[in-house]
């Protein structure tokens, strides 16, 4: 089991950043594939990035070059590192776990979710 708790989302102008935080609870942190979605308004929920126990990372084509995902654990925190906002960026920003070794990257992997925060970037 694990809780996740976002944190670091606002409102941007286009070309800025912001870093976004997920806080999880439990002493098994280090053992979870961590991810980050999306879903803006009126689509799907979206991949961003995903970080694996073991530290790789992948991203979302889109964002490769201007967002960074990164771990803590010793924190039990993922980040998301996010450079150069596009108005296209603007979403709700949901952090999600998983043990499941999947490269599907869909929400259906991922077992436990946070609550979301909004990143809203202006042009």
């Amino acid at each position: 089991q694990v809780q996740l708790v976002e944190s670091g989302g606002g409102l941007v102008q286009a070309g800025g950043s912001l870093r976004l935080s997920c806080a999880a609870s439990g002493r098994t942190f280090a053992s979870f594939h961590m991810g980050w979605f999306r879903q803006a308004p009126g689509k799907e929920r979206e991949f961003v990035a995903n970080v694996w126990a073991g530290g790789d990372t992948y991203y979302l084509d889109s964002v490769k070059g201007r967002f960074t995902i990164s771990r803590d654990n010793a924190k039990n925190t993922v980040y998301l590192q996010m450079n150069s906002l596009k108005p296209e960026d603007t979403a709700v920003y949901y952090c999600a776990a998983t043990r499941y070794y999947s490269r599907n990257y869909v929400p259906a992997d991922y077992g436990y979710w946070g609550q979301g925060t909004q990143v809203t970037v202006s042009s």
